[in-house]
Protein backbone atom coordinates (compact mmCIF):
# COMPACT_ATOMS: atom_id res chain seq x y z
CA UNK A 1 0.00 0.00 0.00
CA UNK A 2 1.76 2.99 -0.97
CA UNK A 3 2.29 6.06 1.60
CA UNK A 4 -0.04 8.82 0.30
CA UNK A 5 0.92 11.40 3.06
CA UNK A 6 3.94 12.81 4.66
CA UNK A 7 2.26 12.93 8.11
CA UNK A 8 3.92 10.73 11.03
CA UNK A 9 2.63 7.73 11.88
CA UNK A 10 1.78 7.70 15.67
CA UNK A 11 3.66 4.73 17.24
CA UNK A 12 1.28 2.32 18.74
CA UNK A 13 2.66 2.08 22.09
CA UNK A 14 2.11 4.29 25.24
CA UNK A 15 4.30 7.90 25.46
CA UNK A 16 6.14 7.59 28.84
CA UNK A 17 7.65 11.23 28.50
CA UNK A 18 6.94 14.12 26.31
CA UNK A 19 9.28 17.13 26.95
CA UNK A 20 9.26 20.39 24.21
CA UNK A 21 11.99 22.32 23.08
CA UNK A 22 12.56 25.64 21.80
CA UNK A 23 15.46 25.99 19.56
CA UNK A 24 15.92 29.49 18.85
CA UNK A 25 18.22 29.13 15.80
CA UNK A 26 21.21 26.51 14.78
CA UNK A 27 23.19 26.96 17.72
CA UNK A 28 20.28 26.12 19.74
CA UNK A 29 20.22 22.86 17.72
CA UNK A 30 23.55 21.91 18.18
CA UNK A 31 23.08 22.33 22.12
CA UNK A 32 20.72 20.41 22.20
CA UNK A 33 22.22 17.69 19.86
CA UNK A 34 25.04 17.57 21.93
CA UNK A 35 23.42 17.03 25.25
CA UNK A 36 21.09 13.95 23.29
CA UNK A 37 24.52 12.36 22.32
CA UNK A 38 25.53 12.99 26.05
CA UNK A 39 22.06 11.80 27.29
CA UNK A 40 22.70 8.32 24.98
CA UNK A 41 26.14 7.78 26.19
CA UNK A 42 25.15 8.03 29.58
CA UNK A 43 22.34 5.62 28.88
CA UNK A 44 24.10 3.30 26.91
CA UNK A 45 26.94 3.43 29.94
CA UNK A 46 24.74 2.92 32.57
CA UNK A 47 25.27 -0.50 34.47
CA UNK A 48 21.93 -1.79 35.42
CA UNK A 49 20.74 -2.21 31.44
CA UNK A 50 22.35 -3.61 28.76
CA UNK A 51 22.14 -1.18 25.70
CA UNK A 52 20.21 -2.58 23.13
CA UNK A 53 20.41 -0.05 20.47
CA UNK A 54 17.75 2.94 20.12
CA UNK A 55 15.87 3.92 17.56
CA UNK A 56 14.83 7.53 16.75
CA UNK A 57 12.28 8.91 14.44
CA UNK A 58 12.67 12.21 13.52
CA UNK A 59 9.32 13.99 12.09
CA UNK A 60 9.39 17.49 10.03
CA UNK A 61 8.35 19.46 6.92
CA UNK A 62 11.39 19.79 4.39
CA UNK A 63 13.67 22.21 5.98
CA UNK A 64 12.57 21.71 9.57
CA UNK A 65 16.09 20.36 10.87
CA UNK A 66 16.14 17.35 10.79
CA UNK A 67 19.24 16.22 9.64
CA UNK A 68 21.08 19.77 11.05
CA UNK A 69 20.26 18.17 14.52
CA UNK A 70 21.41 14.16 13.40
CA UNK A 71 24.67 16.42 12.29
CA UNK A 72 24.44 17.98 15.88
CA UNK A 73 24.47 14.64 17.55
CA UNK A 74 27.05 13.08 15.45
CA UNK A 75 29.12 15.69 16.38
CA UNK A 76 27.92 15.67 20.39
CA UNK A 77 28.97 11.65 19.90
CA UNK A 78 32.56 12.86 18.77
CA UNK A 79 32.39 12.39 14.55
CA UNK A 80 34.47 15.05 13.27
CA UNK A 81 33.77 14.07 9.63
CA UNK A 82 31.35 15.18 6.86
CA UNK A 83 27.87 14.82 7.65
CA UNK A 84 25.64 13.98 4.38
CA UNK A 85 22.50 13.55 4.08
CA UNK A 86 21.44 10.22 3.03
CA UNK A 87 18.78 11.59 0.35
CA UNK A 88 20.09 9.78 -2.05
CA UNK A 89 22.15 6.86 -0.17
CA UNK A 90 19.01 6.20 2.26
CA UNK A 91 22.21 5.17 4.70
CA UNK A 92 24.66 6.76 6.16
CA UNK A 93 27.16 4.99 8.67
CA UNK A 94 29.26 6.10 11.22
CA UNK A 95 31.25 3.95 13.76
CA UNK A 96 32.28 5.89 16.63
CA UNK A 97 34.93 5.43 19.40
CA UNK A 98 32.96 6.16 22.63
CA UNK A 99 34.22 5.91 26.37
CA UNK A 100 31.80 2.99 26.71
CA UNK A 101 33.38 1.17 23.84
CA UNK A 102 32.55 1.29 19.58
CA UNK A 103 29.37 2.63 18.81
CA UNK A 104 27.29 2.25 15.57
CA UNK A 105 25.35 5.33 14.20
CA UNK A 106 23.08 4.62 10.92
CA UNK A 107 21.09 7.89 9.89
CA UNK A 108 18.41 7.37 7.45
CA UNK A 109 16.24 9.15 5.03
CA UNK A 110 13.73 7.65 3.38
CA UNK A 111 12.06 10.47 1.66
CA UNK A 112 12.32 9.27 -1.43
CA UNK A 113 10.35 6.05 -0.10
CA UNK A 114 6.83 5.91 -1.70
CA UNK A 115 5.47 2.14 -0.75
CA UNK A 116 6.32 0.67 2.81
CA UNK A 117 7.66 -2.15 0.96
CA UNK A 118 10.85 -0.56 -0.31
CA UNK A 119 12.07 -0.38 3.19
CA UNK A 120 11.11 -4.04 3.59
CA UNK A 121 12.95 -4.97 0.41
CA UNK A 122 15.96 -2.34 1.24
CA UNK A 123 17.06 -5.09 3.83
CA UNK A 124 17.46 -2.82 6.74
CA UNK A 125 15.63 -4.76 9.31
CA UNK A 126 19.32 -5.68 10.08
CA UNK A 127 20.57 -2.44 11.19
CA UNK A 128 17.98 -2.36 13.45
CA UNK A 129 18.62 -5.10 15.06
CA UNK A 130 22.32 -4.89 15.89
CA UNK A 131 22.31 -3.28 19.02
CA UNK A 132 23.06 0.24 17.06
CA UNK A 133 21.66 3.75 17.06
CA UNK A 134 19.21 4.57 14.39
CA UNK A 135 18.15 7.59 12.95
CA UNK A 136 15.67 8.61 10.86
CA UNK A 137 14.29 10.88 9.12
CA UNK A 138 10.93 10.45 6.85
CA UNK A 139 9.86 7.86 9.13
CA UNK A 140 6.14 6.97 8.13
CA UNK A 141 7.50 6.28 4.37
CA UNK A 142 8.32 2.81 5.83
CA UNK A 143 4.78 2.22 7.19
CA UNK A 144 4.48 0.97 10.35
CA UNK A 145 7.20 -1.65 9.51
CA UNK A 146 9.78 0.05 12.01
CA UNK A 147 7.79 -0.99 14.64
CA UNK A 148 7.71 1.33 17.97
CA UNK A 149 10.47 3.70 18.43
CA UNK A 150 12.55 4.51 21.33
CA UNK A 151 12.39 8.50 20.77
CA UNK A 152 10.33 10.27 18.38
CA UNK A 153 11.38 14.28 17.56
CA UNK A 154 9.08 16.39 16.01
CA UNK A 155 10.37 19.15 14.87
CA UNK A 156 8.32 22.28 13.25
CA UNK A 157 9.21 25.48 12.34
CA UNK A 158 8.40 28.08 14.55
CA UNK A 159 9.24 31.78 13.48
CA UNK A 160 13.01 31.73 12.92
CA UNK A 161 13.83 28.81 15.05
CA UNK A 162 12.03 25.32 15.86
CA UNK A 163 9.66 23.78 18.44
CA UNK A 164 11.06 20.27 18.56
CA UNK A 165 8.49 18.02 20.60
CA UNK A 166 10.07 14.96 21.76
CA UNK A 167 8.07 12.04 22.99
CA UNK A 168 9.62 8.58 24.67
CA UNK A 169 8.20 5.29 23.72
CA UNK A 170 10.32 3.18 25.77
CA UNK A 171 12.62 2.79 29.08
CA UNK A 172 15.80 3.41 27.45
CA UNK A 173 14.14 6.74 25.05
CA UNK A 174 12.59 7.79 28.33
CA UNK A 175 16.28 7.76 30.08
CA UNK A 176 17.77 9.65 27.48
CA UNK A 177 14.92 12.16 27.02
CA UNK A 178 15.34 12.97 30.89
CA UNK A 179 19.05 13.97 30.46
CA UNK A 180 17.87 16.29 28.21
Amino acid sequence: MPVNSDHAIQPSAAVLLERRFTLADEAATDAFGARFAQALEAVRAAPQRAFTGLQVQLNGDLGAGKTTLVRATLRGLGHTGRVRSPTYTLVEPYTLERPAGELAVYHFDLYRFTDPAEWADAGFREYFDSGAVCLVEWPQRAGRLLGVPDLVFSLDVDGDGRLLVAQAYSESGKACLERC
